[in-house]
């Protein structure tokens, strides 16, 4: 008894094209809806066992390449290709499957899975020397790519998954390694997708992707690597995106992109090094942004994208842009849980510094003190509230000769209308009220006239309120001009 005596007359389609390769299509229109299949009748009806005793058997025709290509059929049972190695190439297409397949630690050569209608994919620890191809699927159950060996690409186009409960991720990618591009943009993803621990040698792509899993981590790709561009342009993602500890080497682009998660962390990027991380053009984000002990290269982030809570400790970045007046750019220093961080305001200074900007980096070292000044004692506040007045803790000098020059107007004018009487008539100079109230202002210089002469009454108190304020004021430009050259 032949082994194909039992086939329906749509296997025995299927049994005689694959030595030669050929296509079987059993579609009766181009846009078959593979999610109506389970109206197909036996006529576009393979059974999986079919299909798994072809493909172990690998039937040969000499000069011919074998591959089992097929479109638009129902496939019913388990394809259980579990540990089997297939040198053929596998496209089912536009199929309808009524059961998980199981391709748990398979070897495969290439597979094709391109606008497929599945329960689910379990396929852990597959190994696939090509591309493993997803466009445009649709998968009502959990896809199980955990630790895949892809050598080639992985295409997820258009792809949409649906998780039927929140017992596990609806994606599961981690610890697979792909050895070009996973490109999935207009990916739709209703429960979480986890990328943890896996590595891209190319690029990833998922531009105007959807990850919606508002009461949890929408993405989940901590410890990522990428040997190039993360595009994640116009995404919208409900619940958290985690990057934590990830490591891309190119540009993490997030233009546009629509991130919220109210009341929790929308995107997490700490401890990560990054090439370029793009911020800007989007919504503003609903949720914190945490990017705390990242290394980053070249940092675009635009203040009106920025929520009400950034963490940015120990975040390290070369290049800020784009350029905003330091007034602007603040705010987001002082939104984490409204605590003193030295770090970052150095650091903003530093990307200053580096873009020439002179005037914004020492507007940004005078907010750093007077934000430290709020966790001084009060008296600690009250000489910084002197320091600020009179030199603006030394990054404004010409405070100091705004004061200077209006006590001494004061002091000359008081003076000028009512001299002190001299101590010694005969031998003292001509009285000048303004070189004898700059002998009372400036501690370190004198011009002969405070020790000629000897006030008394009013004029007694205005001296000592000028010698107090001159060695205040001197006290507070050596202070601040001693700070700021050390910033230097």
């Amino acid at each position: 008894m032949s082994e194909t005596d039992d086939l329906t007359p749509a296997e025995s389609r299927v049994w005689r094209a694959f030595p030669r390769g050929e296509a079987v299509d059993f579609r009766a229109a181009e846009n078959d809806d593979p999610a109506l299949g389970t109206t197909w009748g036996a006529e576009r009806t393979v059974r999986a066992s079919v299909l798994r005793m072809l493909l172990l058997k690998s039937p040969q025709r000499e000069g011919e390449i074998a591959a089992l290509k097929i479109a638009g059929a129902r496939i019913t049972g388990v394809l259980d290709l579990k540990y089997a190695t297939i040198d053929a190439a596998i496209r089912l297409s536009h199929c309808r499957f009524d059961d998980v397949p199981n391709l748990y630690g398979a070897q495969l050569r290439q597979l094709n899975l391109s606008t497929s209608v599945l329960p689910g994919l379990t396929s852990a620890s597959v190994r696939v020397e090509g591309v493993l191809r997803m466009t445009d699927c649709r998968v009502r159950g959990p896809v199980r790519l955990g630790g895949a060996q892809i050598s080639g690409a992985l295409f997820m186009e258009r792809a949409e998954f649906t998780a039927l409960d929140d017992s596990e991720p609806v994606l599961q990618l981690n610890q697979v390694a792909i050895g070009d591009d996973l490109w999935a943009p207009e990916m739709r993803a209703h429960g979480q997708v986890r990328l943890t621990g896996a590595t891209v040698a190319g690029r990833i792509n998922v531009q105007d992707a959807e990850f919606d899993k508002p009461d949890g981590i929408a993405l989940d790709a901590q410890n990522l690597t990428v040997g190039a561009h993360v595009r994640a342009r116009c995404i919208r993602a409900q619940g958290r995106i985690d990057l934590r500890g990830a490591r891309i080497s190119g540009r993490l682009d997030l233009l546009h992109a629509r991130l919220s998660h109210p009341g929790d962390t929308a995107l997490r990027a700490s401890s990560c090094v990054i090439g370029e991380l793009w911020l800007r053009g989007g919504d503003r984000i609903e949720g914190a942004l945490n990017l705390r002990r990242s290394q980053i290269e070249i940092l675009t982030l635009e203040p009106e994208m920025l929520p009400d809570q950034v963490y940015l400790s120990n975040l390290t970045y070369t290049v800020l842009t784009p350029h905003e007046p330091a007034a602007r750019r603040l705010p987001m220093l002082e939104r984490e849980d409204d605590r003193y961080e030295p770090y970052g305001y150095e650091q903003l200074t530093a990307s200053y510094r580096h873009a020439g900007d002179d005037d914004a980096a020492r507007f940004v070292q005078l907010a750093k003190q007077r934000r430290r000044r709020a966790t001084l004692a009060w008296y600690g506040r009250l000489w910084g509230y002197v320091q600020d007045a009179t030199v603006g803790y030394g990054f404004r000098p010409l405070r100091a000769a705004v004061w200077l020059l209006s006590f001494m107007a004061i002091g000359s004018v008081a003076y000028g209308i009512d001299h002190p009487r001299p101590l010694k008539a005969d031998e003292a100079p001509g009285f000048n009220p303004v070189f004898y109230t700059l002998d009372l202002l400036l501690p370190v210089v004198t011009f002969g006239q405070e020790s000629a002469f000897a006030p008394d009454g009013w004029h007694q108190w205005l001296s000592y309120a000028l010698i107090i304020t001159g060695w205040v004021l001197a006290t507070a430009i050596v202070t601040g001009v001693t700070r700021a050259v050390s910033r230097q």
